[in-house]
């Protein structure tokens, strides 16, 4: 029996099989992957799903509010011949949707005046440009020294325990482009199996900030179906680019957290009898997060842009987990959120040197942000890096034994954590703020150690006097 949606719509009546989030019919011609369906009940209440399994005639559809309740005999299903979609307008705005894209915020429905395919289109590789210019999140970590790009990828890979929605949401209040293009500006933010009460402190956060009005919200629950937490990233990602493509907007996705949405994966791929992976997560786990990160970018001929900061949480802070190891095959650059900087009450507790951006080198400097700004990042990586090594040894032979120059280093790595990492959850630097920062810590050292930096550099910012003025009225704190 063949279904026609654009005469009549066919039902279906009874399922041979559930299991889990999944039903299972027979005799099925003429659908499609993703094909949106109707499941209704005998009281008239109606379910949504989607075809996900088709193996001759017999199709599995996900349920998106879950099988409770569904019987096999008096069950009608209806297959509407297109994938999902998301009503879309520039009213979306300011407004918060759940997973599936459906308002939740007491406001009513919005006024649509498209609707997309949630799972995208695809892009020629042609028509991408290469990523250029920054996003100023106002994190002197992350500006000055994995300085985030314009229709790039940049993941934050965190861990239990440490404070990634914290820092999410100081990215969204404090993020910001260029003062000429800044009402071109707008954050979608994605939240997926989080608690309510995290889901309260971002919405809360965000209105206290009076930033609401530039930030499209979704918010999947932990108590959500999972199946929900899958469609959330897509809904996300489809909004950012319809205000990215035709509202011509620069737009920041913030997706938190990834860890969430690919054990959903798991638990899915399971219900379906899939041949697992390493750590039991689907084989195609690589292409599937690969089809949410490459919707960022840039489009050749279109004024907006969608950069995207996926976050992560590490189980057990292993880095060569599937979830962050393929992630970081992906993107471009990742910021590494360190466990031993967060027990010293630092915020945002960034470790710098396994973090890096490597779009950065194309977005700064000469008409940018400032020509001192890439020779600057690598000083500060390279005496930072020394000043770590320098604690390793000072740990075996004792402070006390090193040279006065390696005291100075130490010197240096304190003020360093203690006044450019750390800087709290609302301070918000300028790019301008952050590299004089940087110029008054390097300062600190003699001028022969600063050996990455050209001269003429050197004579214009480096200020020895300055340093030491700023560094004594202003003691360290921490926390």
């Amino acid at each position: 029996m063949k279904s026609n949606t654009s005469k009549i719509r066919i039902q279906y009546l009874g399922v041979e099989a559930i299991k889990g989030p999944l039903v299972f019919l027979d005799g099925i011609e003429d659908v499609a992957n993703e094909d949106l369906v109707e499941i209704e009940f005998d009281n008239g209440s109606i379910r949504q799903g989607r075809v996900v399994q088709i193996q001759g005639k017999r199709v599995a559809i996900q349920v998106f509010e879950g099988t409770d309740g569904i019987a096999l005999n008096n069950t009608k299903t209806s297959f509407l011949g297109h994938p999902l979609e998301l009503a879309l307008s520039p009213d979306i705005l300011g407004r918060i949707f759940d997973g599936a894209g459906k308002p939740i915020d007491g406001l009513g429905s919005i006024f649509v005046r498209s609707k997309r395919d949630i799972n995208g289109s695809p892009l020629n590789p042609v028509m991408r440009e290469y990523p250029r210019n920054y996003i100023n999140t106002g994190i002197s970590s992350i500006d000055g020294l994995i300085t985030l790009i314009r229709g790039q990828k940049l993941p934050i890979f965190s861990g239990s325990g440490l404070p990634h929605n914290e820092l999410a949401a100081q990215i969204v209040k404090q993020a910001s482009i260029s003062d000429k293009e800044k009402s071109n500006f707008c954050i979608v933010f994605a939240a997926m199996g989080v608690k309510n009460d995290v889901a309260e402190f971002f919405k809360k956060s965000f209105f206290e900030a009076n930033v609401m009005d530039r930030v499209v919200m979704f918010s999947n629950l932990a108590n959500d179906p999972i199946i929900e937490r899958l469609l959330t990233p897509r809904c996300a990602l489809t909004a950012a680019e319809y205000l990215a493509f035709e509202l011509h907007m620069h737009v920041l996705v913030i997706m938190t957290d990834m860890t969430a949405y690919a054990e959903a994966l798991r638990e899915f791929s399971s219900s379906k009898e899939e041949i697992p992976g390493r750590k039991g997560f689907p084989g195609y786990l690589y292409s599937d997060l690969a089809s949410l990160y490459e919707r960022a970018g840039i489009v050749k001929g279109v004024e907006g842009s969608v950069t995207q900061i996926p976050v992560l949480t590490m189980p057990n802070d292993d880095i060569t987990h599937p979830i962050p190891d393929l992630t970081g095959y992906i993107t471009e650059g990742q910021v590494v959120l360190d466990r031993d900087l967060h027990q010293r009450h630092l915020f945002p507790p960034i470790g710098i040197l396994p973090s890096l951006s490597r779009l950065m080198k194309d977005g700064i400097g000469d008409g940018y942000t400032r020509k001192d700004h890439s020779a600057v990042s690598n000083q500060l990586f390279a005496n930072y890096a020394k000043v770590l090594d320098l604690r390793s040894l000072a740990s075996v032979i004792g402070e006390e034994e090193l040279s006065a120059l390696d005291q100075q280093y130490l010197h240096f790595g304190q003020l360093f954590e203690d006044h450019f990492i750390n800087q709290g959850a609302t301070a918000n630097r300028t790019m301008l703020e952050t590299l004089e920062l940087s110029w008054d810590l390097l300062s600190l050292l003699p001028k022969d150690e600063l050996n990455r930096i050209p001269d003429e550099l050197i004579s214009l910012y480096y200020h020895p006097q300055k340093a030491q003025l700023r560094f004594q009225t202003n003691p360290l704190k921490k926390g």
